[in-house]
């Protein structure tokens, strides 16, 4: 019988080596685990490479995580905010690496992690310092710039309700960039507002199928 359903975030989040690639879903605090990644700071990992759409707020979630000193790289598309000091004091300190990506490109470049794609051109970026040392080419009578895939060793998302075959739905603008995560990492763990019975969740609103999903929380 398949049952995903995890009893807690701590045993979710035991088997994080040191070292692995995490992708964490959320927009600001929009769809943000914060359950998991405060398991994942009491798991202890370390030298992490982190990829999420900033670097975190204040002092909670992403921003704890990167205060502990648990995090080597973030790979992201808006580092600097009024609230994130952790990163900002880190990164000039030289504690912490940074891959700025812009926001289109980071979405499809871990799209293309779960769809197989082997890269893609895109027009972000040609002309800029961050297409320093990237293949270009002209494509008609545009520029593009050759990027790959971001895959992720794990992925923790956030999403609204889930069966125990690993089926999500998700609460507006929480989604984000949970669905594509999923499908880019090799293990996926999601934590839930409501867990369901298997048929309760209508087919037609499933936006992640419990294929992409090995581990459920409820939080």
């Amino acid at each position: 019988m398949i049952d995903k359903f995890i009893s807690s975030a701590a045993e979710a989040l035991a088997d994080v080596p040191d070292g692995a690639t995490v992708m964490i879903g959320g927009f600001g605090n929009a769809g943000m685990p914060a359950e998991l990644i405060d398991a994942l700071i009491a798991q202890g990992a370390r030298d992490l490479t982190v990829v999420n759409n900033n670097a975190g707020n204040a002092d909670a979630g992403l921003a704890a995580l990167i205060g502990a000193r648990r995090v080597r790289k973030i790979i992201c598309s808006f580092p600097r905010q009024t609230d994130s000091w952790h990163f900002d004091k880190l990164y000039r300190a030289g504690k912490l690496e940074l891959e700025l990506v812009p926001q289109g490109t980071l979405a499809e470049r871990i799209r293309a992690a779960g769809a197989g794609i082997g890269a893609f051109f895109t027009p972000t970026a040609y002309g800029t310092r961050l297409a320093e040392g990237k293949e270009t080419r002209r494509i008609g009578d545009r520029d593009y710039v050759l990027e790959y895939p971001i895959y992720g060793d794990y992925a923790l998302i956030k999403a609204d309700r889930a069966d125990r075959w690993g089926n999500l739905t998700y609460r507006k603008s929480a989604r984000n960039f949970g669905p594509l995560m999923a499908m880019a990492a090799k293990t996926t763990v999601v934590q839930v507002r409501e867990t369901v019975e298997l048929g309760e969740l209508d087919p037609e609103h499933v936006v992640t199928p419990g294929i992409f999903v090995k581990r459920v929380v409820k939080h």
